[in-house]
């Protein structure tokens, strides 16, 4: 899948959620959505990955079952953050909720 083409998908997947309570804004220069403030979905323009804030335990079962790596821009790696690097619609969509919820609990 095209680095465009992941762009699209990410776009067409939080485009719905879109209301008072989650907006788009950029976050260190990646394309970004926030609920209430929090950030909670990114696409890392660089490699096209879907980035997500989930809970530290399930970033690092993401991790260790190969579907992510953690989010380490700059060398500075975020604990609640991964980077999924598998191109599935329904993976993406299905983490991009997952991480809405997460932030919406806090």
């Amino acid at each position: 899948m095209s680095a465009e083409s992941k762009m699209e998908l990410f776009w067409d997947l939080v485009e719905p959620m879109f209301d008072t309570h989650v907006s788009r804004l950029p976050m260190m220069g990646f394309p970004c959505v926030r609920s209430d403030g929090a950030f909670f979905a990114s696409l890392d323009h660089r490699s096209g990955d879907l980035v997500v804030k989930l809970p530290k335990d399930r970033v690092s079962e993401l991790v260790q079952n190969g579907t992510g790596k953690p989010f380490s821009p700059a060398g500075r790696t975020f604990k609640e953050w991964v980077s999924i690097t598998e191109e599935d619609e329904t993976t993406w969509s299905t983490l991009i909720n997952e991480a809405l919820r997460f932030v919406s609990s806090r």
